[in-house]
């Protein structure tokens, strides 16, 4: 399960995230999951869950947004239907993935101590 090699980036990454913040606890993570990024967002939590005890996220709640692939001309940017058409009816030009291929932490709530 590729999804738990994911969860513990995120754990890294949050780390690193809240290494300026002694004390923080993590209360919420909020990830962006693209719809092309071959991750299956049920097994991604479950990953979460398990993981997370162990990390500085223990206790965090997850929050997963699902964003849906995009796809544009290179050449000219405009929106290219869905359906597999990999070349644009306007210019000819080809395709590209702008959005919906990559996991993001978008981010993060925080308990911080009283300074």
């Amino acid at each position: 399960m590729h999804e738990a090699s994911l969860v513990s980036a995120l754990c890294d990454q949050i780390d690193r995230s809240i290494a300026p913040h002694p004390g923080a606890i993590v209360r919420v993570v909020h990830v962006r999951v693209g719809e092309l990024a071959g991750v299956e967002p049920e097994l991604f939590k479950t990953a979460f869950e398990l993981l997370r005890e162990a990390r500085s996220c223990k206790g965090a709640a997850l929050v997963v947004v699902a964003v849906p692939a995009e796809w544009r001309c290179r050449a000219c940017d405009a929106a290219l239907p869905r359906g597999g058409i990999l070349e644009c009816a306007a210019c000819g030009g080809e395709a590209r993935l702008a959005q919906g291929g990559d996991v993001f932490l978008d981010r993060l709530e925080l308990e911080v101590p009283d300074v």
